[in-house]
């Protein structure tokens, strides 16, 4: 079919080769690439929203919180909340085509240190998360040999006298071999925070390769994750079905599938499930992070982000139900031949994917070939989101500081050499012998707390400040007509009022955490909520400096900082050329503060 001059399509080839042009004109450096194709975006979208919050974090909130009980409130968030929270991101990131520092900066200029509070947040989650991929890592290799080693109690560390070749139960002080192998063997645990003890050096040895094929997926940008994620995305699909294939001819898979839909009502009045469902939302399609809008700024310009929208939301929610299947089909076979009741099975934390899993595929036929495939299909999932939360910090010293820093570095790829570094550093804390008790702190204050905060604030800046008219209108720039009523409702009020009232109810209604029985000092507390600000106080920052900088009475202060400087006039708005040096002067992030 022969494209016309009016077609959009002709448009935003011209528009960039206009930006190709301008860079080349001003001596700047490489306009912002593009992905190879659609298919690279959607599926480096999936595979960063479906990770192993899906078949570690979902299964166990739907454990801890009645079972179909959360089912509810979790649908409930994705429909009001998650998919028109994702189409927002990816709005935004299309259009400007800038990272989320810089995007939020010229949507709503009073709150740009959200842009920031992201970059940083994902920054945090980057630094820990990694150590499960090293703990993936260790219990593959410890799988290829004749038999598997949290089998039996015949181990020098079991403990004698308190371990069980099966699942004792809650009533009972034993614990399960597959349990003291996680705490005994690959943590080697303490009995708390405040005993670091030494460092685990198998586990400093696996931090590094993962961190090594995190860099080598990740450090030529994404012409390279685009290329990976055709496998990472879309291999766990095939184990996952075949576990589930596999065990729904289990004895008490049946049990164990009736617990995970089976609501108990009582448990929706209680605010905390809903807190926990809006989190996992949250956290599992990526909002807030700001890896959304980073990737989606890769786009052209006429990209349908509604049908990759629907597509990432749709897939995230369905790989957490699979999951849910798989694992509970599981629960039920354990307490089927350990003759427990099904709520009596899993453990707090990691321990449902790294303990009641490997306890199950321990006792199905061909456990040599199961378990090696159950453990690469977490470090798959687990790469993908990993490969988008560094992908965001590189971008954003790119972005930001690349006049200064690429040339001192030489080549791009050291920069993203030095970020890996960077974060397999602070991550060592978390593969010391306490280390366990740091990762659930970090995972707490940063997947929950600090995450439901910005997201606050980053509905605050769009939907309410740059306003649901100024959206649908660069919605409507791109693909041709304006959002329906549906995602005008959500964002101008289901979502931002949801958002708020989880805010609110979890500040009200705050528990320490813990992690099983064991409860937190109150310097560690601390320490939590140090962690939570990290993120958060750049959004007061950015709005005293935001206010400080404009000249005119307060009103008038606070009323250009709350105009945004995106261009909506424009048919086809060419976004500004990635200058650093021009962009360096209209942020927060290098003006002082």
């Amino acid at each position: 079919m022969e494209v016309g001059a009016d077609d959009p399509r002709t448009a935003t080839d011209e528009r960039d080769c206009a930006l190709r042009a301008l860079d080349v004109k001003a001596g700047a450096a490489a306009p912002r690439p593009t992905w190879s194709g659609r298919l690279d975006f959607v599926l480096a979208s999936v595979g960063y929203a479906v990770g192993l919050g899906n078949v570690w974090r979902f299964p166990y909130l739907c454990y801890s919180s009645g079972g179909g009980a959360f089912l509810i409130p979790y649908l409930t968030m994705v429909l009001l909340c998650g998919i028109p929270l994702l189409f927002m991101e990816f709005a935004i990131g299309q259009y400007t085509r800038l990272g989320p520092v810089h995007a939020l900066a010229k949507i709503c200029p009073l709150l740009k240190g959200v842009g920031l509070a992201t970059v940083v947040i994902s920054f945090v989650f980057s630094t820990y998360y990694n150590v499960l991929m090293s703990w993936a890592l260790y219990y593959l290799f410890n799988s290829f040999g004749g038999t598997l080693p949290w089998k039996s109690c015949n181990n020098t560390w079991n403990v004698v006298g308190n371990c069980s070749s099966g699942f004792p139960g809650n009533a009972t002080h034993l614990k399960s071999a597959s349990q003291q192998f996680f705490d005994h063997r690959l943590l080697e645990k303490t009995n708390g925070i405040e005993e670091a003890g030494g460092i685990r050096w198998e586990l400093f040895g696996y931090l590094i390769i993962a961190w090594v094929i995190v860099y080598l997926c990740i450090f030529k940008g994404v012409k390279s994750t685009g290329k990976v994620v055709y496998f990472t995305a879309v291999f766990p699909y095939f184990i996952l079905f075949a576990l589930l294939i596999n065990n729904l001819q289990l004895p008490g898979a049946k049990n164990g599938i009736l617990f995970f839909v089976t609501p108990v009502w009582s448990k929706l009045f209680e605010v905390k499930v809903w807190v926990k469902a809006s989190a996992q939302v949250f956290n599992s399609i990526g909002i807030a992070f700001g890896s959304m809008i980073s990737m989606a700024s890769y786009n052209k310009f006429n990209n349908n982000i509604l049908r990759d929208a629907l597509i990432v939301s749709v897939t995230n929610s369905f790989t957490s139900i699979l999951a849910g299947f798989v694992i509970f089909s599981a629960i039920g076979y354990m307490a089927h031949i350990h003759n427990l009741p099904v709520d009596n099975i899993a453990t707090d934390g990691p321990g449902l994917v790294f303990v009641v899993y490997p306890e199950v595929l321990s006792t199905m036929p061909i456990s040599q070939l199961w378990a090696p495939l159950f453990f690469l299909m977490l470090l798959c999932l687990g790469l993908d989101s990993q490969f988008a939360t560094v992908d965001v910090a590189v971008a954003f010293l790119k972005d930001e500081f690349g006049a200064k820093i690429l040339p001192f570095l030489k080549r791009e790829e050291l920069l993203t050499l030095a970020v890996c570094v960077f974060c397999f550093a602070l991550g060592i804390p978390h593969i010391t012998k306490g280390g366990i008790y740091v990762f659930q702190l970090m995972d707490h204050y940063t997947a929950v707390v600090s995450l439901v905060l910005l997201a606050f604030f980053e509905v605050i800046a769009v939907c309410w400040i740059f306003g649901v008219r100024r959206l649908s209108l660069m919605i409507k720039k791109m693909q041709g007509k304006t959002p329906n009523i549906y995602f005008r409702v959500c964002w101008m009020l289901l979502s931002p009022l949801l958002v708020l009232c989880i805010l609110i109810s979890s500040l009200v209604q705050y528990t320490p955490v813990h992690y099983g029985k064991y409860t937190y000092p109150v310097w560690a507390e601390l320490l939590g909520w140090c962690v939570s600000l990290v993120s958060i106080v750049w959004i007061p920052l950015g709005a005293v400096h935001e206010i400080c900088s404009n000249k005119g009475s307060f009103l008038q202060r606070l009323q250009t900082a709350m105009t945004p400087t995106i261009d909506l006039d424009a048919e086809d708005p060419l976004p500004e050329k990635q200058n650093v040096d021009t962009q360096a002067s209209e942020t927060l992030f290098t003006s002082g503060v």
